[in-house]
């Protein structure tokens, strides 16, 4: 392939190289989903089968040219976490989770930092950043499980909170770390060398919140949903564009710029664009991620690569321990809350990329070869670890387990019954039968929606008295229109923090509980 991407111009073999990541990548999600593995998995394979260790379908020089990728991916993870800010979401979480959340992430990066340094005799500027990118992760697979076995109670309440500014911590650690590390290379490290990346910081701070206040004016309510999505995209561009001109990373500026938005505006559906929008690069990212892997280097990582996949998971344990005991927190919590921390991979793979840029070129290679194979080991373990704190929790119980894998027999049944059906009425006639009728509008199969129909009856209604009264029908429009704006904000209240109401209906319960206590004590 590389023989006829040769012959081609740059702009043809870009555009044919997009083609083959994105469909590679889907190939292999296709395997990874039989064996129940996670996504992530699926395209760092795809990448390390295209890449130079594989097939060598792309061209190195391909591959070195697409660090922007990286960049844009991690712009839109860390505007993703920026909404997990609200002060309402702050206020009612209280001083716990934050303590927990402090002290599990940063006794892990601690361990793996002084693992390096007094084991391995590693440079400090390489043990900062891992120790950073150990703080890391990742709630996919954790909230996968949560939902496949509709685990509740007060663990689940509060691994979701955990979970949510765990990767907060990450940014915060990384974006300190990675100036002073980017400036210990040849230098002696100074009073400057360690507040310089704490002034530059302060001024990411202040770009990303100036943007999300400039962006919460600009998107009116008349603005339509295109522009919408335009303006957001170009705003973290800019902030990305303007951090990597003054050396600053972008994380910590893009994710003020999310948590001001939504704390000025409480708009959720920029976010939901967004995350409809993102899905190919985030593709794109881990494929390039697999392909920048070199399995030849996993024989030098060995000990390294080992000593991190153990070292974290203790640090992540007893950081959870202690702060419980701290905090005086449940048993249970105390006990299996670390097992469920165990998943890494998407802020991790995006960190490792920009530490490869801070490093030499082949600590730089070893940096990236560690958190890329060891992501590959954590999506594995880290489902089968949660699924076993929610049990030993009580989260899940055998009932439930049960439950869950009736309805699985029931769904597989109820697929072979219609495979069987369209055989004998001809899988096309079957294909048709199962799709919902085409209106005349052109539109198929899609869900009702109240607040389109309402609107429409808006129209109508005006429309009926525009003949005989004019300003009326008008005002007549405009209080119905008003109700809709209500409506659709009560739709989305309903799809949205789905996490947060699950975290405080536990509290209302206990408050009531303790209430009917004292009635009863008097």
């Amino acid at each position: 392939m590389q023989g006829y991407l040769a012959g081609v111009s740059e702009g043809t073999r870009v555009l044919l190289i997009l083609s083959v990541i994105l469909f590679a990548g889907f190939i292999m999600t296709r395997l990874t989903n039989t064996l129940n593995l996670p996504k992530v998995s699926g395209y760092i394979m795809a990448g390390i089968l295209i890449g130079p260790c594989g097939l060598n379908l792309i061209p190195v020089d391909i591959i070195g040219h697409m660090g922007f990728v990286s960049d844009l991916a991690l712009a839109f993870i860390a505007f993703g976490v920026g909404k997990f800010f609200k002060k309402e979401v702050l206020l009612k979480t209280g001083s716990r989770i934050i303590i927990i959340t402090l002290f599990e992430a940063l006794l892990a990066g601690v361990l793996v930092t002084l693992f390096c340094v007094g084991v391995f005799r590693m440079e400090w500027n390489f043990a900062l950043i891992l120790g950073a990118i150990a703080t890391a992760t990742a709630p996919a697979s954790t909230m996968m499980t949560i939902n496949q076995y509709k685990a509740k109670g007060e663990f689940v309440n509060t691994l979701l909170q955990i979970v949510a500014l765990d990767d907060v911590v990450c940014l915060l650690a990384f974006s300190i770390v990675a100036g002073i590390a980017g400036r210990t290379g040849e230098e002696e490290v100074t009073m400057s060398t360690l507040l310089m990346p704490v002034v530059y910081n302060i001024l990411a701070l202040g770009l990303g919140f100036f943007c999300g206040y400039f962006l919460s004016r600009l998107l009116i309510p008349a603005r339509s949903k295109d522009n919408r999505l335009i303006l957001a995209i170009a705003m973290l561009l800019g902030i990305s564009g303007i951090c990597a001109s003054l050396d600053i990373s972008p994380l910590l500026s893009c994710m003020i710029f999310g948590a001001a938005y939504i704390n000025l505006t409480s708009d959720k559906k920029l976010y939901r664009q967004i995350n409809n929008f993102t899905p190919p690069v985030m593709s794109i990212f881990f494929i390039v991620s697999g392909m920048n892997l070199d399995l030849t280097a996993l024989t030098t990582v060995g000990a390294v690569g080992l000593a991190y996949f153990i070292v974290r998971i203790i640090g992540k344990y007893l950081g959870t321990y202690i702060s419980c005991l701290i905090t005086g927190t449940s048993r249970e919590i105390r006990n299996y809350m670390g097992l469920a921390l165990i998943p890494q991979a998407g802020v991790a793979i995006g960190l490792a990329f920009l530490g490869q840029r801070l490093l030499p070129e082949e600590m730089g290679k070893l940096l990236l070869t560690i958190i890329l194979s060891s992501s590959v080991l954590y999506e594995m373990v880290g489902p089968v670890c949660a699924k076993m704190s929610l049990f030993l929790s009580g989260s899940i119980t055998t009932e439930k387990m049960k439950e869950v894998a009736k309805e699985r027999e029931a769904e597989i049944h109820e697929e072979n019954l219609i495979a069987q059906e369209n055989e004998e009425h001809g899988e096309d006639d079957g294909a048709w039968e199962n799709e919902a009728p085409c209106e005349s509008d052109g539109s198929c199969g899609e869900e009702e929606n109240p607040a389109a129909e309402a609107e429409e009856s808006a129209d109508l209604i005006c429309d009926n008295n525009s003949g005989k009264n004019h300003r009326g029908g008008k005002g007549r429009k405009n209080e119905l229109l008003e109700q809709i704006k209500e409506l659709e904000a009560g739709v989305e209240d309903q799809e949205e923090d789905y996490d947060i109401e699950r975290e405080i209906q536990p509290e209302k319960e206990k408050n009531a509980r303790k209430g009917k206590a004292r009635k009863k004590k008097k």
